[in-house]
């Protein structure tokens, strides 16, 4: 029951907080106008409200605070989304803010939740069992903690450093997953909602396995799931606000986190965006190859071809949101071995289909 409340409390200050956004967000000029920020990625002429994450950000930190013991690893988690609403707020605000500026604050932002301690020690060694496989690699798990650096700042700290760096790039990696996942209207909130959800069902299936710590995970990730559902009512065709860069990676940080907190459950994660995770797979190599900015937007990702082919904003949040759906319930049945395989098969899948959909709508043009 308290994780059900502790979900509706993260709803309801989210729902709420999100008319008052809107009426800031044009009092100070955090808007998208197609006319004074003219971007290739864009998908409708309307002038919205941007600044979606102030109104995340208050719904995840006042149920984090009502629901969660203070303790370092929520400390690390409020401070890292505090950095990204500032980042947000700013990237809101000044019209070309420098994306590499951006990336460099959402790093920083990853690092303040490592530096709490938010690591991955170890991931499921997907070739194990193998035959006249090398000795270290034959393990079924493979070990990331092996190197550890101690430091003496403010008092004595450790730098676990293939397990950290792992963590960092992790939780950089998925937040550009899904910041590069809100194209069209609903698509981001409902990938979020989807993902947060098998993430926490998958922690309450640890906590009856006998892990006291999971019932804490669990919280988290039904506080983001509280928090997407709530913004998706206002992001829903046609939009009344917009996620901005603040609101998609402050979803995506929580949802790296409890990925992390949840046993280093990557393999479920990866498997539930499998959809937006080979969309970022297909869009980053296709930059690289065109000798472009990987961080530089373009109108190539695949809910810009399909809007092409003609699929409403409805169409293709519905594509995301029911796509995870599926594949969230193969991750909370399936072994971490066969969720690997699964992932590998679906994301080469989806390449596939982006593959086909791009050359289907240079031909529809």
């Amino acid at each position: 029951m308290e994780l059900l409340i502790s979900t509706v409390v993260a709803f309801l200050v989210t729902a709420l907080a999100l008319p008052f956004t809107i009426i800031l967000a044009k009092r100070f000029g955090l808007i998208d106008d197609p006319k004074l920020r003219p971007h290739p990625a864009h998908t409708q002429h309307r002038v919205v409200p941007r600044a979606g994450g102030l109104a995340i950000y208050f719904g995840i930190l006042t149920a984090a605070l009502i629901f969660l013991p203070m303790e370092k690893h929520l400390l690390g988690i409020i401070l890292g989304i505090t950095i990204l609403i500032i980042t947000g707020i700013i990237d809101d605000k000044v019209l070309n803010f420098n994306p590499y500026a951006r990336l460099a604050l959402l790093f920083l932002a990853a690092g303040v939740a490592v530096g709490s301690g938010i690591g991955i020690s170890f991931i499921t060694n997907p070739l194990a069992g193998l035959q006249n496989l090398p000795l270290w690699l034959s393990d079924s798990v493979i070990r990331l903690d092996g190197i550890i650096i101690p430091f003496d700042f403010l008092g004595p700290h450790k730098l676990i450093l293939l397990a950290d760096l792992f963590a960092l790039f992790w939780i950089v990696t998925l937040t550009q997953v899904i910041n590069w996942s809100k194209g069209v209207d609903g698509q981001m909130p409902g990938i979020t909602a989807v993902a947060s959800i098998i993430l926490g069902l998958l922690s309450i299936k640890l906590f009856y396995q006998g892990d006291p710590n999971q019932l804490n995970i669990a919280r988290l990730a039904f506080i983001t799931t509280g928090a997407s559902l709530a913004f998706l009512v206002f992001n829903w065709h046609p939009a009344k606000i917009f996620p901005g860069f603040s609101g998609s990676t402050i979803l995506a940080f929580m949802l790296a986190v409890v990925s992390i907190l949840s046993g280093a459950k990557i393999a479920t994660a990866l498997l539930v965006l499998a959809i937006p995770a080979a969309d970022f797979v297909y869009t980053f190599v296709r930059r690289i190859s065109k000798g472009q900015s990987p961080v530089l937007g373009d109108r190539g990702h695949l809910h810009h071809r399909l809007l092409n082919l003609g699929w409403s904003h409805q169409q293709i949040s519905l594509f995301y949101i029911l796509g995870s759906a599926m594949l969230g319930a193969t991750a909370l049945l399936a072994s971490t071995e066969v969720k690997i395989l699964v992932a590998i098969l679906a994301g080469a899948a989806f390449l596939g289909f982006i593959l086909w959909v791009s050359k289907a709508s240079l031909r529809a043009n």
